[in-house]
């Protein structure tokens, strides 16, 4: 993600970066949208958001907000209230498979555009552990 944030700022797509302070007017109407999602759809919370919520409340590690989280170790923490601005031109024109996903309206077709995509890739990026 640094990398890419990188080459976006290269190309001038880099608007900048900001945090949402839990007692700030934005923390605690942030927090309120969460919960009123929540109430809204029970059956399916947001993971990120939810993710993004335990942060603001200054929770930290393997925190569980939801069932569907079962079986995978999250890692919430205050880096989650940090927001990166790009452009919407600047990531869009190095999308390479944009054009495939135009037409799709399932999420399992996204994911098979995707995964076709990455399968036709000559090598991929191998991940690397953060540094510090």
């Amino acid at each position: 993600m640094l990398e890419n944030l990188a080459a976006l700022d290269r190309a001038g797509g880099y608007l900048g970066a900001f945090s949402i302070p839990s007692g700030s007017r934005e923390g605690v109407l942030y927090l309120d949208a969460v919960e009123h999602a929540r109430a809204a759809f029970p059956e399916h919370p947001s993971i990120v958001n939810g993710s993004v919520a335990a942060a603001l409340r200054g929770e930290f590690g393997d925190v569980r907000f939801t069932e569907r989280t079962n079986g995978g170790e999250l890692f919430v923490n205050p880096l989650m209230t940090l927001y990166f601005g790009v452009t919407v031109e600047a990531p869009a024109a190095e999308h390479r498979y944009l054009d495939r996903i135009e037409h799709t309206v399932l999420m399992r077709q996204i994911s098979t555009v995707i995964e076709e995509f990455r399968d036709g890739l000559a090598r991929q990026r191998p991940p690397r552990q953060f540094p510090h």
